[in-house]
């Protein structure tokens, strides 16, 4: 077909049918109503989101990749992390796939802690793992983004793919706009983290599209407990931990065994 004559069939870029389709979000302007019932999707998603986490305490978020087996070094890491977190009071939360979020999840609960899944629903995505006391599951990736950094006190982030690379990146940029405080992001695995350190300061600070200090935003440690402390530290005496609220009946709020709220 002419490319003129495709344009006078479909008469509007973007418009299709009103069934959502996947990426059809993303592919330029629809119907009004259409996009409205859209909007209305996304609201309904940040509504669920933050009335399922409004009550579940002080959190830390660890990122990494769902491809790791549960035998992998990185994944014993992410476990003994997710362990340490717990002990001192922090609910733990992952995207709450396999990989390295099930390995953080499952040591918060080994040690009796909160767990906390943020799941993203796609066509092949893989069920939550079996270690989450909680789950929010999400069609959309910024909401669930801002899920997960929206009630966490710091982020831990062990090697990963695409996936977790925006995800740290979305956060430092928060923190470096001064859109989020400053808290700690910190990258367990150095082997794995200090190429990306050396281009930050080597590449990106030398050709002055970061400043000299951004690269300080970012803790590389292979030891949960070091990671555990600078988190903590920062949490109590910068930041303070903001109080529990009180679940209101009317509202249909309940708490839960471990202080949080369903």
């Amino acid at each position: 077909m002419d490319p003129a004559d495709y344009l006078r069939h479909v008469s509007y870029w973007g418009q299709g049918s009103s069934q959502a389709a996947p990426g059809e979000f993303l592919a330029g302007p629809r119907s009004r109503l259409t996009e409205a019932r859209e909007l209305l999707r996304i609201a309904s998603e940040f509504l669920r989101g933050f009335r399922r986490l409004h009550f579940v305490g002080p959190c830390v978020t660890v990122f990494g990749s769902a491809r790791f087996s549960q035998e992998h070094p990185y994944c014993l890491l992410a476990e003994a992390v997710g362990a340490e977190l717990a002990r001192v009071g922090f609910a733990v939360m992952t995207g709450g796939g396999p990989g390295i979020m099930e390995a953080a999840n499952r040591g918060a609960r080994r040690v009796g802690g909160l767990s906390l899944g943020a799941t993203i629903r796609l066509p092949r995505e893989e069920a939550p793992n079996p270690y989450l006391d909680h789950v929010v599951d999400f069609d959309y990736f910024f909401v669930r983004k801002v899920v997960l950094v929206k009630y966490s006190y710091g982020f831990v982030v062990l090697p990963g793919g695409f996936g977790t690379l925006d995800e740290v990146f979305n956060t430092v940029t928060l923190i470096q706009t001064l859109k989020l405080a400053d808290f700690p992001i910190v990258l367990m695995g150095s082997d794995y983290w200090a190429p990306l350190q050396a281009y930050l300061r080597e590449t990106m600070v030398r050709a002055g599209t970061i400043s000299p200090q951004d690269p300080d935003l970012l803790t590389i440690t292979d030891e949960p407990g070091e990671a555990v402390r600078l988190i903590a530290s920062k949490a109590v005496k910068s930041h303070g931990l903001r109080w529990r609220p009180r679940a209101l009946r009317v509202l249909g709020e309940r708490e839960t065994a471990q202080g949080g709220a369903g």
